[in-house]
């Protein structure tokens, strides 16, 4: 009886406590983003009439992809938080442009049109059943009149083609609208006009005085970030480079952002407020990084695997295993973004000091997935030009900026637009994971320097040595510089490495290139005055048994067409 009691005092309390609780909303719009690489903290202010006692503020319109503990309310120190909470309100929806409703508009007539002449294929094709099972005319022991039969049979053929003939338009109006219905939903999905519910906080306030207070309200949402994008543009050699920092800013919130203050950051939206832990850091040789390769620009992270560095090392167990979840939960996200988003993740390696870009422009980001370009910043860089040729991949020589310093420039790797005296050149990539004081950036192919390699064949031969064949392989490689000014080049070519000691692999002339015995890596590092040409002589011999198969020359796959 006593506990039946509290309760129904507890009860009276809470619905006394309610009832004085005036309840407020709110609309504010979006003032300041600051943009993650995955994720944003959008801000909002709202200045509110307050009253003596408790008051129910109700931010509403908000976007429904927000992260629940990353909420965040500032109030003055004369008022009080009591309790945040959010949730979704699907009657709630966001409005949809104008255009957006034409199309909703236009999409519900067609969807209707098709309603209906599913309704009269129906009826058609039942009365079509129908007379298709009247076979008994006039009964089983009286027959029809030749005349009567004559009439049923014109009868039966006239409605049957009537009804063929209304079933073939009514497929063909169908197929029409479906055509128009599925231009439409694309056209919507382009647009990013789709309803969609939105979110409401509700933040419980006590003020001891009628007073005006202003709400400042911050939270994450998803689905929402930034990817750089440079343009690297040089005018001359003997010039600095300008390197256009530039944004490409996407906006999937469900909210549009218009006129709004924006802030680019490397740092992570959802930091934990725990105490870090340093784990054991190894270092380990990693595969040297392939600054030509063909960036694909796709944004699929499998696609570039030419730009990444391996490191294998040592981890202790448990170690391992957090690696591992965390290669589950990246799996997860991944697929999981695949299948519900128009954006496609990669990973990439930032420094682990944050870096921030305040940008001076505000801008408005419509939320459609699309990227919107944001300017950062701009640098003048001085570089300088080294050309760089590998004759036995690429008869061309290529043209690379050497910049010193740009650890201070809190680049971010990502892809290059590359202009070269006013010409687009090609596209590049700008990879910030080295250890070295020296960043190499590619301004692709230098038509002005003549690289070929080109094979001797008096030099080359195969013979038989006893129980042995040796294979002698000479090659020429021409360089010639048709710049007005002299240049610097640095050529590589390389021998092939034995791993088995029934195979000898000799150098026989190298002419003076610096060689790696462990990759078989050759370097020439040449300077070349105008209309300069110089020689090189690459020859070296292969031993192996005669008796079994070695494969002397390396190939790479295509794709052709099969007949």
């Amino acid at each position: 009886m006593k506990n039946l009691f509290v309760a129904v005092s507890l009860f009276f309390i809470g619905y006394i406590n309610a009832q004085n609780t005036e309840t407020v909303q709110v609309q504010a719009p979006v003032k300041s983003v600051i943009l993650y690489l995955d994720g944003a903290e959008v801000a909002q202010t709202k200045i509110v009439n307050l009253n003596a006692g408790r008051t129910l503020v109700t931010f509403t319109g908000l976007s429904p992809k927000l992260i629940s503990k990353s909420i965040q309310v500032n109030v003055p120190p004369e008022v009080v938080v009591l309790s945040v909470s959010d949730k979704i309100n699907f009657l709630n929806t966001q409005k949809v442009t104008p255009r957006g409703k034409q199309l909703k508009d236009s999409l519900e007539l067609f969807t209707d049109a098709n309603t209906i002449n599913s309704y009269e294929l129906s009826a058609l094709a039942q009365e079509k059943a129908m007379l298709a099972k009247n076979e008994s005319i006039g009964g089983n022991e009286k027959g029809l009149l030749v005349s009567e039969l004559k009439l049923a049979a014109d009868f039966y053929r006239a409605r049957l083609k009537d009804i063929n003939t209304e079933l073939f338009k009514l497929d063909k109006k169908t197929a029409k609208n479906n055509e128009v219905i599925a231009r439409l939903q694309n056209q919507m999905d382009e647009n990013g006009d789709i309803e969609t519910p939105t979110a409401e906080i509700s933040i419980l306030i006590s003020a001891s005085a009628k007073s005006t207070a202003s709400i400042d309200l911050r939270y994450v949402v998803k689905e929402s970030g930034w990817s750089p994008s440079y343009d690297l543009i040089s005018e001359d050699v003997n010039k600095p480079i300008e390197l256009k920092y530039r944004a490409k800013v996407y906006n999937n919130s469900g909210i549009d952002w218009n006129d709004v203050k924006i802030k680019l950051s490397t740092a992570d939206p959802m930091q934990s407020a725990s105490k870090p832990d340093i784990l054991p850091w190894y270092l380990n040789f990693s595969t040297p990084v392939n600054y030509y390769g063909n960036y694909a620009g796709s944004g699929n992270a499998d696609n570039n695997n030419v730009y990444r560095n391996q490191v294998n090392a040592p981890i202790s167990q448990s170690q391992s295993l957090y690696e591992e979840q965390k290669k589950e939960d990246k799996k997860g996200k991944k697929e999981m973004a695949a299948k519900q988003l128009p954006i496609q993740y990669e990973e990439v390696q930032v420094s682990e000091l944050s870096a921030e870009f305040d940008i001076k422009q505000a801008y408005s980001i419509p939320s459609d997935a699309k990227p919107y370009i944001v300017d950062v910043v701009t640098y003048n860089l001085n570089a300088t030009f080294q050309y760089y040729s590998v004759p036995k991949v690429e008869k061309e020589a290529f043209m690379l900026a050497r910049i010193t310093g740009w650890e201070e420039l809190d680049l971010v790797e990502g892809p290059a637009n590359v202009y070269l005296a006013g010409t687009f050149v090609g596209q590049s990539y700008i990879n910030t994971r080295s250890v070295d004081d020296t960043l190499n950036l590619s301004f692709g192919r230098d038509k002005k320097i003549m690289v070929t390699r080109t094979k001797l064949k008096d030099f080359n031969s195969e013979r038989n040595a006893g129980t042995n064949r040796k294979a002698t392989y000479s090659y020429e490689i021409v360089v010639k510089n048709n710049h007005k000014g002299p240049i610097q080049i640095e050529l590589e070519d390389q021998l092939p490495v034995s791993q088995n000691s029934e195979i000898t692999v000799d150098a026989i002339e190298l002419s003076k290139a610096e060689h790696n015995t462990l990759t078989g890596q050759l370097k020439w590092k040449l300077t070349l005055n105008p209309d300069e040409s110089k020689k090189i002589i690459l020859t070296y011999s292969v031993k192996y048994p005669k008796n079994k198969s070695l494969q002397l020359y390396k190939s790479k796959s295509k794709t052709r067409a099969k007949f």
